[in-house]
């Protein structure tokens, strides 16, 4: 028989009023307390599920390759994966004992959202429904945390994602610059009954990455600022606790390394997941994000309780779900946390939910229909394959559209008579553009990754010591020694992307060199690269933030930011321009040689 609380609070009371006119001469105390210690503690157990990183992803679909995503692990990504595991969860723990929860970036970083942000806008007058807001109202989210990527698109489109969502968006650390207030809820309540004792009240803490005020400088400078989350965690956890919360659950956008890729341009810590389990008391899981790694279950003890605090950060895109498994004590009149434990679930290990995917299946065709358009024509075909060990004119392709776009940006300013130099790294070794028609997918797909443009200013001996720094990629090879491409790149496993060439200056690289020695001839328009000369260099976000560890562009001036995917600027200059023709841009200006003798 299914349970039903009314029937059972009703039978307990009649019950209890008859033991009590019929032992009205003992001692009801005393056998009250007799009866509880025979019964023992009463306990409640509730599970809070949790995604992060989310990036646009419903379908396991990818929208750059047209086919179904994969990759050598053989992850699944999107949102109907990750609502069948929801329901399982449910099916086993009752629904009413369960929370789902987000940590944010979510309305960014798949074509399927740029193309509702941009093409198809929510903004519009009588504009569509956010294909994540549809499908996270349909799987039920009870709250989520803003992500730095939720500004990318500027503030009205996030508002307008928030009007459409039926849960709250959370940012205690997102305030309004003239005010100092909350500019979103800083946290949300929510109470889950139990068979016994009250209702326990969950409160959920939603923490955002103060690196928003300089990733997206252009769309939130004047109108919100962003906190530490130590110091707004450390405000509103007390607050929380005042209010009756018996449990406190963070959900943070922020990584739990402890570190920040920005210098002294940042003045607050990045990933400070673990510094405010660590130095914020009365907090008892934080869900993690923003770093897009996978930690199934990290314990921080916190300096002034001495408790574990249980940290998860489930894989991006929707590769995983957080559980974190709660065990509740009913004691001295209030429930206190016992035990709190924390894994992830595979989304490759289930269907995608029909619900879902019926849903939206009008929005994914669209978006399909949308990828493969024509946008222009190429006079010959291009290929990455040789990329890692070539300069090829596909590596070109992006590095000229960098460097145009930085050059008509910092046109008018006081940098603007300065060169303009470009990096860029082979994404992937199967790119390619097709001689005659373009499609968007094929621009898109010289550029994988989500990443943003910078300029940056460094001087003639930073740029060489950022080159030394990019030639460790390739294996140590001797004069008259055999050279296997396959076997040339990658040494001390630098993966393809943290390989940089920088357009605009010609150099060599020796191989027969040890790493640090290995760049010669470097010279800018034929003549010797001057140390104390200055240079602009268009840089992806990933770069400038400290990504590959690469020296000098993380300290480095910044001169421009600009807030749309790189991929997305490709498409738009293919799309102006018409024709792609490389003898227009692509020229070969660095080499690898060993002692002085060309390797190709």
């Amino acid at each position: 028989m299914a349970f039903d609380r009314r029937t059972f609070i009703g039978t307990t009371a009649a019950t209890g009023a008859a033991v009590a006119l019929a032992g009205a001469t003992s001692t009801p105390a005393a056998a009250a307390q007799q009866d509880a210690k025979k019964q023992g503690p009463r306990t409640y157990a509730f599970t809070v599920m949790g995604t992060t990183d989310l990036h646009g992803n419903v379908f396991n679909w990818d929208y750059f390759t047209d086919k179904e995503f994969d990759d050598k692990a053989h992850n699944d990504v999107g949102l109907a994966k990750i609502s069948t595991l929801v329901d399982q969860v449910r099916a086993e723990k009752g629904r009413r004992n369960t929370l789902l929860i987000d940590a944010g970036d979510t309305i960014q970083g798949t074509q399927l959202s740029y193309y509702y942000a941009k093409v198809d806008p929510i903004t519009a007058r009588r504009g569509p429904v956010h294909p994540m807001a549809q499908a996270m109202n349909a799987i039920g989210y009870d709250a989520a945390a803003l992500g730095n990527h939720e500004f990318n698109y500027g503030i009205p489109v996030l508002r307008k994602f928030e009007e459409q969502c039926d849960f709250p968006l959370l940012g205690a650390n997102a305030l309004d610059a003239k005010t100092l207030k909350p500019a979103f809820a800083p946290y949300s309540m929510h109470k889950l009954r139990t068979p016994c004792g009250r209702d326990v009240k969950v409160a959920v803490l939603g923490l955002t990455n103060p690196g928003i005020a300089l990733w997206d400088k252009a769309n939130v400078q004047g109108k919100m600022t962003f906190p530490g989350l130590e110091e707004q965690a450390a405000k509103y956890v007390p607050k929380l606790r005042s209010m009756g919360a018996d449990v406190v659950i963070v959900s943070a956008h922020s990584g739990s390394s402890g570190t920040s890729s920005y210098g002294d341009q940042l003045p607050y810590i990045e990933n400070a997941a673990a510094l405010v389990a660590e130095q914020v008391p009365g907090i008892d899981a934080i869900l993690v994000g923003h770093a897009h790694t996978e930690i199934p279950e990290y314990r921080v003890k916190n300096k002034a309780t001495g408790k574990d605090v249980v940290l998860s950060e489930p894989l991006k895109w929707g590769q995983r779900l957080t559980l974190f498994d709660f065990e509740l004590t009913w004691e001295k009149g209030r429930w206190s946390v016992a035990k709190v434990a924390a894994k992830v679930l595979n989304s490759n290990t289930v269907a995608e939910d029909p619900k879902i995917t019926r849903l939206l299946s009008d929005e994914h065709r669209k978006v399909v229909a949308y990828v493969n358009q024509v946008i222009g024509t190429s006079t010959q075909a291009m290929s990455s394959a040789e990329g890692p060990v070539k300069d090829v004119a596909i590596i070109d392709l992006i590095n000229h559209v960098q460097a145009e776009t930085v050059k008509a940006a910092l046109a008018g300013t006081e940098w603007a008579a300065l060169p303009v130099l470009s990096q860029a790294s082979c994404f992937s070794r199967t790119a390619a553009i097709p001689a005659g028609q373009v499609t968007i997918r094929d621009a898109a797909g010289l550029y994988p990754f989500e990443n943003t443009m910078e300029a940056r200013l460094l001087t003639g001996a930073q740029l060489k010591d950022y080159l030394e720094f990019s030639a460790r990629y390739f294996v140590r090879t001797a004069p008259g020694d055999a050279v296997d491409p396959a076997k040339l790149t990658n040494a001390e496993a630098i993966p393809d992307y943290n390989y940089d060439a920088v357009y605009g200056l010609s150099y060599d690289i020796d191989i027969a060199q040890p790493a640090g020695s290995r760049i010669s001839g470097l010279s800018f328009q034929g003549k010797a690269v001057d140390p104390a000369a200055q240079f602009v260099l268009a840089v992806n976000n990933y770069r400038a933030s400290g990504g590959g560890n690469f020296p000098h562009v993380p300290q480095a001036k910044q001169l421009w930011s600009n807030s749309d995917e790189i991929r997305n600027t490709i498409i738009q200059w293919v799309k102006a321009k018409g024709t792609v023709d490389p003898a227009q841009f692509a020229s070969v200006d660095w080499r690898l040689t060993r002692a002085g003798v060309p390797v190709f």
